[in-house]
């Protein structure tokens, strides 16, 4: 058995926007299929996302933190987090607005070690609690989340995608300072 790879992690910049979106983009349609519309997964397009990121990338993050995981120098892996979200309303608990890693890294601990640094970032923010959705039939997800400490806090949401309502759970941890 080789030892895991070496994970580093730090902010994400502009330059890292192509390789985040199509992380992003494999991420979906590796955690998704099934789940989601085929013909929505197979459409998602790397390039468009990627122009996307970067305006929202120049415009006031509003408290967002990105960060990338990378190995060798080689970026396998993205999270966003942030203040919560209810509604449209910004609070003073956390969210985990997304995670992925590109398919080849999953289960190399470099979602654990993105984890990791955003819930001590956000516990450093001074947030109590930290919260994520998580599509409902997304077990390997769902099974990270729990070891990472979060648990189902009984909500539950459609999200619609090309038409299909999918279900989402949120998820909720507690944070230390």
């Amino acid at each position: 058995m080789s030892d895991p790879e070496p994970v580093q992690i730090r902010p994400m910049t502009l330059a890292d926007c192509d390789r985040v979106s199509e992380i992003r983009v494999l991420g979906w349609q590796f955690a998704y299929r099934g789940l989601m519309p085929r013909p929505f997964l197979d459409a998602l397009s790397a390039k468009a996302d990627a122009e996307r990121r970067r305006a929202r990338f120049l415009e006031d993050h509003g408290g967002v933190l990105n960060l990338v995981a990378t190995v060798d120098d080689e970026i396998v892996g993205w999270a966003a987090l942030g203040p919560y979200r209810d509604d449209e309303l910004r609070t003073e608990e956390a969210e985990l607005y997304a995670i992925y890693l590109d398919p080849e890294h999953v289960g190399t601990g470099a979602g654990r070690a993105l984890m990791r640094e955003g819930l001590r970032r956000c516990a450093a923010l001074g947030h109590k609690r930290i919260y994520l959705w998580v599509v409902r039939g997304n077990a390997r997800a769902r099974r990270f989340y729990e070891r990472a400490g979060f648990w189902a806090d009984g909500a539950e949401e459609p999200y619609e995608v090309a038409g299909v309502l999918v279900p989402e759970l949120r998820y909720v941890r507690e944070l230390r300072g």
